[in-house]
């Protein structure tokens, strides 16, 4: 006696699991540019590492005992594998009501979330439902309604300070299926085939008056750029397998490990010519701050993170020598790199998520100061400004700044801890103070000017003699600069220190008293 046919009758539901919602559904899924959440799976994980819990549960129907027909959860949930790291992974099947969290059976997402935290995995969730979906068609059969309340979220608040978390908006996802994809440290959208918002248009029509289409709601364009709700846009669900995978290469599986070192060679010598005069003379200029990065960093390492949103800051991950590091630079293109609101945002949580996960941070820095004006002061840029530089200051990871031009005012000020070591090092290009000569000299000297009788010719001879004194060796003479260097010798000394720096990492690892937040 054996039970040959309780194993047959196994093989026989997950077969069925893994027709998900008919073969009707996944053609109408397919015909919308989307893939299915098993195909999703199939592309992110590394082949054949996928091994999936709750197969089995669904919504079934019997005749005489006898299983008559049987529609799976419409969510799909396992570990698998990425470049042979373990992680969670869990998706919404469209095919199935729609992805909608309602139509669950039990709760898989929340227990995917449970997994993750319990065997300090990183997750990702390939978001392609809402939260409630249909819970107001679902009132009828219920016969009653609820309070509401976000299953699991105390789980979901907790992985943000213990395991790197990927959202992955894969379609139109509203509600809860949106902040899935918001609440976390990396999030992606496909362009034209996914759309995230808070409510969809038939709601937003009835309750505030807006006729909009989905993409005019919440694509891929407004998300990546205006709300900064979301990281990354990419042309395929390919290419944001690809962008995750990636992502996770720069990070520890869990804030008790360090950062895996790639085995990936670049000379940490390399000396670059380009260096010497990638900075203009004319203070006035600007220069390709990518470009710099790419000339300093392991070659092809730079992973940049919320390219289009708050573009003042550059910031990404990349490797020195082989170890990962957050970096931060100043883009002298974007309004001359001063912080505007959405830049000091970015820079909050930038430097929040590398000191959560132990990464080393290398700031270049070309820092005019917070942006100014009407629209600057409105935008609350004092607000997010103070954030950031909490968060600067409240970093435990080991900083090094490299100061490529200006440093200038309170924002100046925040490129380090300066009540610590602020390690830095100048290039001879640097310019600083509390502001600008060029327009300081009228705010500071302004009765002087207006007196004279020539106010032009005075203000340039102010000028002209304040000139003499900003050049950074007379600072470096009183140590007001400790150290300026060749900039060709850039990439050897953060090489050399990014050494030191794993050496500085703290032998008890783990969550920050501080939990991370999106």
């Amino acid at each position: 006696m054996s039970w040959q046919d309780e194993v047959d009758e196994i093989e026989r539901r997950v077969d069925l699991a893994r027709q998900m919602g008919g073969p009707a559904s996944v053609d109408r899924q397919h015909a919308n540019g989307k893939l299915t959440v098993r195909e999703r799976i199939e592309r992110l994980v590394d082949p054949g590492s996928f091994h999936e819990t709750g197969a089995l549960a669904g919504k079934a129907t019997y005749e005489d005992g006898k299983l008559a027909s049987f529609v799976p959860s419409n969510y799909v949930v396992g570990i698998a594998r990425i470049d042979g790291r373990r992680v969670v992974v869990g998706g919404d099947d469209f095919t199935v009501r729609g992805g909608a969290a309602d139509a669950r059976i039990g709760d898989k997402a929340g227990y995917g979330e449970r997994l993750a935290r319990e065997l300090r995995l990183p997750i990702i969730r390939l978001v392609d439902g809402t939260g409630g979906g249909g819970s107001v068609k679902s009132l009828e059969m219920m016969g009653r309604t609820y309070v509401p309340a976000n299953p699991a979220w105390d789980l979901v608040v907790g992985l943000m300070s213990e395991v790197p978390v990927i959202g992955a908006c894969m379609g139109s996802v509203a509600g809860l299926g949106a902040v899935r994809v918001v609440h976390s440290h990396f999030s992606v959208m496909v362009k034209k085939t996914s759309q995230l918002f808070v409510a969809g248009p038939p709601v937003v029509v009835r309750g505030v008056g807006e006729n909009v289409t989905k993409e005019e709601l919440g694509g891929s364009h407004i998300h990546t750029r205006g709300s900064g709700a979301v990281d990354t846009e990419v042309e395929t669900e390919d290419e944001a397998f690809s962008q995750i995978r990636r992502f996770l290469s720069y990070l520890p599986s869990n804030v008790w490990q360090v950062p895996p070192r790639s085995d990936d060679s670049d000379d940490p010598g390399r000396r670059e010519e380009e260096l010497l005069s990638i900075v203009p003379r004319d203070r006035r200029r600007a220069y390709e701050t990518r470009r710099l990065l790419s000339l300093v960093l392991d070659r092809d390492s730079f992973f940049e993170v919320g390219r289009y949103y708050g573009r003042p800051l550059v910031a990404g991950l990349a490797r020195l020598n082989g170890y990962p590091v957050g970096v931060m630079a100043c883009d002298p293109q974007q309004g001359g790199g001063a912080l505007n609101a959405h830049g000091c945002d970015k820079m909050t949580r930038f430097v929040d998520f590398c000191d959560t996960f132990h990464l080393p941070v290398v700031n270049f820095v070309d820092q005019p100061g917070f942006l100014i004006g009407t629209a600057a002061e409105r935008a609350g840029t004092a607000r997010y400004g103070v954030r950031a530089m909490a968060a600067v200051y409240q970093a435990t990871v080991p900083w090094v700044s490299i100061i490529l031009r200006r440093v200038f005012g309170v924002a100046g000020a925040a490129h380090g801890n300066a009540q610590g070591l602020n390690l830095r090092y100048a290039w001879p290009s640097g310019d600083w103070g509390s502001l600008p000569i060029e327009g300081g000299a009228m705010a500071a000297y302004r009765r002087d000017i207006e007196a004279a009788p020539d106010p032009n010719a005075r203000r340039e001879e102010i000028e002209a003699m304040l000139n003499e004194l900003r050049s950074p060796f007379r600072t470096a003479e009183a140590f007001g600069i400790e150290e300026i260097i060749d900039p060709r010798d850039t990439r050897p000394i953060l090489c050399d220190w990014i050494e030191m720096a794993y050496e500085l990492l703290p032998a008890e690892r783990g969550p920050k008293r501080r939990g991370c937040r999106p």
